[in-house]
């Protein structure tokens, strides 16, 4: 049961199944595409302006649901739905995120990969940002043919640097905090209250087109097809799971309408399987381990409060 929503802050939807409120899209060749996360108009539809693209507003009293008319990139207007049983007033040409406030990663955020007991590699991966490990010392990154460079180390494999606890002042003070702000960040995104979605398929999102907001399952997640990540550049998602996360092999996660890798977080309580040559996108914060099969990449962060296990994987932080 989706929980009510500040109306400035949300088009709420409320006829439409689950599945159906994430993945439907407009069939009527005559009518604009839906914006990301639809819309609900009243009795009386009503054009909402568009200031950006990606933002849509709409109008409207009691009615049924109704998808609003797509962004334009220079400014034109998008046409509300039409009426039906339960509506949503607009907030006309809104720049507002939608989705929770972001997680703040704290000094955490300068790692492309992050984890206390271990990180693994068979290589040859292809990472672009840092690795940090604490407190364990760099015997336990494994895979990356380190060159020691006192206060770090260098690899072929790292666009960026390696860090772990024993190499030279102020590395380990600094890890030490990054550690830290890790595990204050998950605290934050498993601690968030209200979800807009919970139990969302069953524990099962594959196919699904996901709009912003806070997710919560009280089981394991599974990911065993394609999902798309629907918003604009400043909406937030946040995933909070109970058990594992897996993604299948192959399969992928998409972002569209602008929607940013560093605005999504998996906060996860078990252990992370990305499948052979899948891709993932956002901050994965995960209680235990993180194992990429051979190939996976990922659009985003892997911090882990145990290991990190690579295998020929590409991971590119995101963009700030």
């Amino acid at each position: 049961m989706l929980p009510s929503m500040p109306i400035v802050r949300r088009l709420l939807l409320t006829a439409l199944p689950s599945f159906a409120l994430l993945s439907g899209a407009c069939s009527d060749n005559d009518a604009p595409d839906p914006a990301p996360g639809g819309g609900s108009a009243g009795t009386v539809s009503t054009a909402g302006t568009v200031s950006t693209a990606g933002t849509v507003s709409t109008a409207g009293g009691s009615g049924a649901t109704a998808q609003a008319g797509q962004a334009g990139a220079s400014g034109e207007s998008g046409t509300s739905g039409e009426s039906g049983a339960a509506g949503a007033a607009g907030n006309a040409g809104s720049n507002a995120a939608l989705g929770p406030a972001p997680v703040n990663l704290g000094t955490a955020d300068d790692y492309a990969v992050l984890a206390k007991s271990a990180i693994s590699n068979v290589p040859t991966s292809a990472i672009t940002g840092n690795l940090g490990l604490s407190p364990a010392a760099a015997s336990y990154v494994t895979g990356f043919s380190l060159t020691n460079a006192a206060t770090h180390w260098t690899s072929p494999q790292v666009v960026g640097s390696v860090f772990a606890a024993d190499n030279d002042p102020p590395t380990s003070t600094q890890l030490t905090t990054a550690i830290a702000n890790m595990q204050a960040a998950y605290t934050d995104a498993a601690g968030r209250p209200t979800p807009d979605f919970s139990d969302l398929g069953a524990g099962a999102i594959g196919g699904l087109t996901l709009v912003p907001g806070l997710y919560n399952w009280d089981s394991s997640l599974t990911i065993p097809s394609d999902v798309t990540l629907a918003g604009a550049a400043n909406d937030v998602w946040i995933f909070q799971i109970s058990g594992d996360l897996a993604l299948s092999a192959a399969k992928a996660m998409t972002l569209s309408g602008g929607a940013q890798a560093k605005n999504v977080f998996w906060q996860v309580a078990g252990a992370v399987d990305l499948g052979t040559t899948s891709h993932a996108e956002g901050i994965v914060l995960c209680k235990t381990a993180i194992t990429l099969g051979t190939g996976a990449s990922i659009n985003g962060r892997l911090l882990a409060q145990t290991a990190v296990n690579l295998a020929s994987n590409t991971v590119t932080e995101p963009t700030p």
